[in-house]
């Protein structure tokens, strides 16, 4: 084994012995939490350790980079989620390769996605990401949780596009706990609309466990199996 493959051995470990003690402290089934790890500005080579280590789900931010991964790691039997701000005319190449799109915000993607979805050829599974950032931020990701329902309705209408639920980010700053439990309020009359979009991707490296106590089934996690980022390209 190289040393790198034992560092993100020992990493990957470490991450699912958290996963499963927050499951534990939630009252939760052991098992109960997917683990999506994040592999922007790392190499192809590592989503190929990961991949024998057992990871299954790999997350991406930026279009380029995760389309080039995606075409080198073909022929690994791994999900590729694209969790970053979507660009409108970047959709359809999205959807070309990814299984998953977590970043659906507004309306104007979803025609582009349902093309590319067409275009590769079976169905891409989306989440709605909702904001959890105040009214007034100047920098908010994701919809506003008031025109969830709307958009939520306009995605079942695409054949290309199969609703899973939703996903979100603590805002930079605030209580985690406070941002994920206002967040699982929200999923709350969501799932009362859409009761088989039960998927909510919540939590990252420093904050999974507060996720899972508040009902996340999959956490996003980069930094705490991957160490510290290389320099930005």
């Amino acid at each position: 084994m190289s040393a790198r493959e034992q560092e993100l051995a020992s990493r990957l470990d470490r991450v699912r012995e958290r996963i499963a003690a927050a499951e534990s402290a939630a009252g939760r089934p052991a098992g109960d939490v997917g683990l999506v790890v994040v592999t922007k500005f790392f190499p192809a080579s590592d989503v190929r350790l990961l991949a024998a280590l057992g990871v299954r789900e790999v997350g991406e931010n930026r279009h380029q980079e995760a389309q080039a991964k995606a075409e080198e790691c073909a022929d690994l039997d791994i999900a590729w989620h694209f969790i970053g701000g979507l660009q409108t005319n970047k959709a359809a190449a999205v959807a070309r390769y990814a299984d998953v799109v977590e970043s659906v915000d507004r309306p104007e993607l979803l025609a582009r996605l349902d093309r590319g979805a067409a275009e590769r050829g079976r169905p891409l599974d989306v989440l709605l990401q909702v904001s959890l950032d105040a009214p007034d931020a100047t920098h908010r990701s994701g919809a506003a949780p008031e025109v969830l329902a709307q958009l939520a309705e306009q995605v079942t209408t695409y054949d290309g596009l199969r609703l899973r639920g939703l996903m979100a980010v603590a805002p930079l700053g605030a209580d985690p706990a406070e941002a994920f439990a206002r967040l699982a309020t929200i999923r709350a009359g969501f799932l009362h609309r859409h009761p088989d979009a039960t998927r909510l991707s919540a939590g990252m490296s420093g904050d999974l466990e507060q996720a899972i106590r508040h009902g996340a089934t999959h956490v996003r996690v980069g930094s705490a199996v991957l160490g510290s980022r290389p320099a930005v390209k």
